[in-house]
């Protein structure tokens, strides 16, 4: 490892024990409230929620409007996550702006904002995957965005079940279905709506709206982009290991690996 590699991996380590921690008094109190929250908020939204998050899903896995960015060919991870974090900062304030607007502006904008915003953390991921050198126009990434996008926002129990999908997913990803109409997509999406976004529900009430909009869409992207750096990180240093090993195989069994 180079220097930046060892400076960050014990950041990396932090994280990775932050993900497999049991769930604490804070975290059952916590999504007891988001639960509350998520109470008031009328049948007829939350039909709407989940539609949209529907939409999303099936979107990512087929669609093209997210093949943008760019890599950074040869760069060092040092290089790349500059970019990372500039990306990161560009969007964060972005999607603050955009929050402050629409929930200033009473509950049915509050509600048409919740799309738009969907639609801003995946660009936001898709820009970061790209910069990592990962091809996005291959649908196995694609689920590894929604891991990471789940994984961001889903209570500590659902945590530990997305991330130890996500250990490894190279290796794991091999087992996936060709063809991604094989893919239980909707049982995905079921599970990702129990727990995506109940704390950004909170701007569809009235009187909290403009508050809600400007501070958590600035914090829930932060949170996003910093749980994506960590994700591409664990990749990164699994490959590394891994060619590692590749190295100290006799060269009749290295393409066999």
């Amino acid at each position: 490892m180079n220097n930046y590699e060892e400076q960050i991996k014990p950041e990396l380590t932090k994280w990775q024990l932050k993900m497999q921690k049991r769930p604490n008094f804070i975290d059952r109190t916590s999504k007891k409230v988001q639960d509350k929250i998520n109470n008031i908020i009328p049948d007829k939204i939350h039909q709407v929620i989940t539609g949209t998050i529907k939409q999303m899903v099936r979107g990512v896995l087929t669609g093209a409007e997210f093949t943008t960015g760019q890599s950074i060919p040869g760069a060092s991870l040092e290089e790349i996550e500059t970019a990372v974090r500039r990306k990161i900062d560009f969007y964060k304030k972005a999607g603050a702006a955009e929050g402050g607007i629409t929930g200033a502006g009473g509950f049915w904008l509050a509600l048409a904002e919740f799309p738009i915003l969907i639609g801003i953390k995946i660009k936001l991921l898709f820009e970061i995957a790209a910069l990592y050198g990962r091809p996005i126009d291959d649908y196995r990434e694609r689920l590894f965005i929604l891991h990471i996008f789940q994984l961001t926002f889903s209570s500590q129990k659902g945590r530990q079940e997305v991330f130890s999908q996500m250990v490894h997913w190279d290796q794991h990803s091999q087992h996936l279905p060709d063809d991604i109409h094989q893919f239980n997509w909707k049982t995905f999406q079921q599970e990702y709506r129990d727990y995506i976004d109940l704390a950004k529900m909170a701007q569809l009430i009235p009187g909290i709206g403009a508050a809600v909009g400007l501070i958590v869409n600035y914090r829930l992207l932060d949170q996003l982009g910093k749980t994506a750096m960590n994700a591409y990180r664990m990749r990164w240093f699994e490959e590394r290991m891994l060619e590692g090993e590749k190295t100290m195989l006799p060269n009749s069994l290295i393409n066999k690996v």
